[in-house]
């Protein structure tokens, strides 16, 4: 037991006093006031500049915050694109869908003696002529006759046979879409007699001289354009009488 005591004595002993104690005291007062100088020091001292990339850097005219650009309406004034977008036609134009060139047409085919513009005939426009088979379709449909088929594939064929015939008789020649979009249009007064049929029969007398004002109007409107259009004068005759071989066949689907 006296062995373990005089250990635990010897292993708790130091030299630590308080003398010592004060001495640390003093020293670390003295590590503080020599800190306390430097950084005194330090802030006095100018610090030197730090890189700062040339992006970065903002000009004298900033009006904004950080994160929050100003806007230059300068920049978007001069901006080529805005430029471009304020230049671009309407929609309808550019699918090729133009309302005056429509209705000059269709005011062309309600009037026979009007005489036709060749250079609004000569556009291949094929929104008038599609409105109107479907309006053909429709009138014979409630008629109680579904002759869409019919319609579509006489239309289609009819087109082959006089851009044949106009090639053959025209030294300039005509486009298929050309030929397609004036006959289409011509097809608006069998439109007419179509309606008509939806109200009283055409099985008759009177409905076989209707039908042949029809067929007449349909082919002398699409031969006065065709003859505009391709500069063939003297020769409209020719030029109608296939139209009304042709105005002749929906005619006999209206009738019968």
């Amino acid at each position: 037991m006296s062995n373990l005591a005089q250990f635990d004595s010897d292993f708790y002993q130091s030299n630590f006093t308080i003398d010592n104690q004060e001495h640390s005291g003093d020293d670390s007062n003295a590590y503080g006031n020599l800190y306390e100088s430097r950084k005194q020091q330090a802030g006095e001292q100018p610090q030197p500049a730090s890189f700062v990339p040339s992006e970065m850097l903002m000009s004298p005219g900033y009006a904004g915050q950080f994160f929050q650009p100003a806007s230059n309406s300068d920049y978007y004034s001069q901006s080529p694109y805005i430029d471009s977008f304020d230049e671009e036609p309407p929609l309808l134009e550019e699918l090729g869908i133009h309302f005056d060139h429509i209705w000059q047409k269709t005011w062309t085919v309600l009037n026979p003696m009007k005489p036709a513009d060749g250079s609004i005939m000569n556009e291949t426009d094929l929104t008038g002529p599609i409105l109107f088979c479907v309006a053909l379709g429709a009138t014979l449909l409630l008629a109680g006759k579904v002759q869409f088929g019919y319609v579509y594939g006489m239309s289609a064929i009819g087109c082959l046979v006089i851009h044949a015939l106009l090639n053959l008789m025209s030294s300039s020649g005509v486009s298929y879409g050309c030929v397609a979009s004036v006959l289409g249009y011509c097809l608006l007064p069998m439109v007419i007699l179509s309606g008509c049929a939806m109200f009283f029969s055409l099985q008759g007398t009177f409905g076989t001289v209707s039908s042949l004002v029809i067929i007449g109007w349909c082919s002398l409107s699409a031969s006065k354009i065709f003859i505009a259009a391709l500069h063939m004068e003297g020769q409209q005759l020719l030029v109608a009488y296939p139209c009304a071989l042709l105005y002749g066949l929906f005619a006999l689907l209206t009738i019968f």
